[in-house]
């Protein structure tokens, strides 16, 4: 298979072969029994999702670029549909940039809710087919359907018939790739995208990877490529190739031997359906820099709020909180702090958090991004907090239930802490 041939992008439905990407035929095998017989892991991934949902909702999108962002001074891009992508729009470009290469480009705000309810209808397609389901995100997710095939048929027909109701009932499109592994059917649907379906055979793996560039291997950033394209590793075929001793000294015993089993195709991991989330974020980007104290220990507030509003109603507990401090020329520094005890209060978090920017050095540098993270989180009932000999209960979560629930009738807006709603009278 050529590297022209991956770049172009696969057929709509496509089959791996030793000719290349050739496309799926219509005495194609369904049962299981030709080239996708060991093949039972699928990726999908929803194509421009976040945009394919806006058209859905204004119909005088069709047909339009569109992008999904914010609008201000400082705002990035969302999501793009694939007409604002052939003008090299991209998530994470600053919005400014995107409508210099398309002006005539649709822009509609995020809608978290809107995007939340869609992808939950998807995941409710994939569970009714196997319930080794583990979503990835929103828009992703990986499926083993091998407990499926004796009553839905082989993987490529139950990948296009979860396509087709995807399309049927969402009106959305979605890519799936269809392999033995989980990183193959990830690259899989990449190279399919938007709306197909590409099966990478077993036997096929190694001429679908070898000429794929080095990049394409997760795990693979700025720094780690800088070092193998040193070594003269350029594409995933040298780089299976290579010295494994080379590998492990110069990428570290770890980084090396995972790199090394990626290229030749090898990938261990498995489906893991429901996997709890690992940690528990909310960031802010300022309008413009920020470089007064008082407002950066404001806003670490109220993300510290919001983060504990998420882990209570969610029913977690971390014990590590983090900060993340992004200066104006976007430079970034992280600090940490681990605490005795796992917590979801607000008040708790934010304390470390403060402290964490107070001791950052960073105090009246101008700041574009504040955020909080908590850390190593897990289900509240496997945490036991235990008052030392002569200490109070301070009834700050008792307190923060109360707010929960308070919001939860009247709204996000209805109660809030004392300095917050201080800060909101003075800009009034």
């Amino acid at each position: 298979m050529s590297r022209r041939q991956l770049e172009r992008g696969a057929a709509l439905r496509g089959v791996v072969t030793s000719e290349g990407i050739t496309p799926l035929r219509s005495d194609f095998p369904l049962d299981g029994s030709g080239p996708d017989d060991d093949c039972n892991i699928l990726h999908l991934d929803m194509d421009a999702f976040f945009a394919s949902v806006e058209q859905l909702r204004h119909p005088e999108a069709r047909g339009r670029p569109v992008i999904v962002g914010g609008t201000g001074p400082r705002s990035v891009v969302s999501s793009a549909d694939y007409i604002a992508r052939r003008h090299g729009v991209h998530s994470a470009m600053p919005m400014a940039q995107a409508m210099r290469l398309c002006p005539e480009a649709l822009v509609y705000p995020p809608d978290g809710a809107a995007y939340r309810e869609a992808s939950e209808a998807v995941m409710d397609i994939l569970g009714s087919v196997t319930p080794l389901v583990q979503p990835l995100s929103l828009d992703e997710a990986f499926l083993d359907v091998s407990g499926a095939r004796r009553r839905l048929g082989g993987p490529v027909r139950i990948a296009a018939m979860i396509r087709e109701r995807v399309r049927r009932e969402q009106r959305l499109t979605c890519s799936v790739g269809v392999a033995a592994t989980r990183f193959v059917a990830k690259l899989g649907s990449t190279h399919c995208k938007p709306d197909g379906l590409l099966l990478v055979p077993t036997q096929e793996v190694h001429g679908f990877l070898d000429p794929l560039p080095i990049g394409a291997l997760p795990g693979v950033g700025d720094k780690t490529e800088r070092t193998l394209v040193r070594l003269g590793l350029r594409t995933v075929g040298a780089l299976s190739r290579a010295d494994p001793d080379m590998l492990r000294m110069e990428l570290g015993e770890k980084a090396g031997i995972r790199l090394a089993a990626l290229s030749r195709g090898e990938d261990p991991s498995t489906v893991v359906p429901d996997t709890p989330d690992k940690s528990v974020g909310a960031e802010e980007t300022f309008a413009e820099d920020v470089d007064d104290p008082g407002l950066i220990d404001r806003e670490l507030l109220r993300l510290s709020e919001k983060v504990a509003h998420r882990m209570r109603v969610s029913g977690q507990v971390g014990r590590t909180v983090s900060v993340k401090l992004r200066r104006a020329d976007f430079s970034t520094i992280t600090r940490a702090r681990t605490l005795s005890e796992s917590t979801d209060v607000a008040r708790e978090i934010s304390a470390v958090a403060r402290a964490l920017y107070a001791a950052s050095g960073l105090k009246g540098t101008p700041l574009r991004l504040v955020g909080v993270r908590v850390e190593g989180v897990a289900p509240v009932e496997q945490a036991h907090h235990q008052l030392a000999l002569g200490e109070e209960d301070s009834g700050w979560r008792d307190v923060e239930r109360v707010m929960d629930r308070v919001k939860a009738r009247f709204g996000p807006g209805a109660i809030q802490s004392a300095v917050l709603a201080k800060r909101d009278e003075n800009d009034v």
